[in-house]
């Protein structure tokens, strides 16, 4: 069996919108020295609630299919560097194919163009979700999340 797939090593979690660049010149930058305004406090929702020394009060989607409780006892983890596949689909073939296979073959997939996607976490399907383009590379947007110990599909 020849397994097809497209492989993408874990993004930086840190990195916000997913290699965007970021504008040089925003329009609604801060100085330097400005004092930022006070929100209350920070919002556990959002990206930056981490790192701003928040305490986050509800888990996240993932946090929650897989039963990682808030502040879980994972600090020693969190930068335990994994990898994430995203699998495009499947075929099967025999040896005799795969053998006459040339620069220009075409190899057919068992998922039609538009179905989501599988993302791979340690080859544990974790996810499923959409090709998308951003800034010339290819990115996935998860529409699921699946518990890993339940069987799906």
């Amino acid at each position: 069996m020849s397994d097809v797939s497209a492989t993408d090593v874990a993004a930086d979690p840190v990195a916000g919108d997913a290699g965007a660049p970021a504008d040089p010149n925003p329009a609604d930058a801060t100085p330097a020295d400005a004092t930022p305004p006070d929100h209350g406090p920070a919002d556990a929702g959002s990206p930056n609630a981490a790192s701003a020394g928040a305490v986050p009060t509800a888990p996240s989607p993932a946090q929650a299919v897989l039963g990682v409780p808030v502040g879980g006892g994972l600090d020693k983890l969190v930068n335990v560097a994994l990898e994430v596949s995203v699998e495009l689909g499947r075929t099967r073939v025999t040896l005799s194919e795969v053998l006459d296979y040339d620069v220009g073959s075409v190899v057919e997939l068992d998922r039609a163009a538009g179905a989501p996607v599988d993302v791979r976490v340690n080859d544990t399907l974790l996810a499923q979700g959409e090709v998308v383009l951003i800034d010339d590379e290819y990115a996935v947007r998860i529409t699921a999340i699946f518990d890993p110990n339940q069987p799906h599909r």
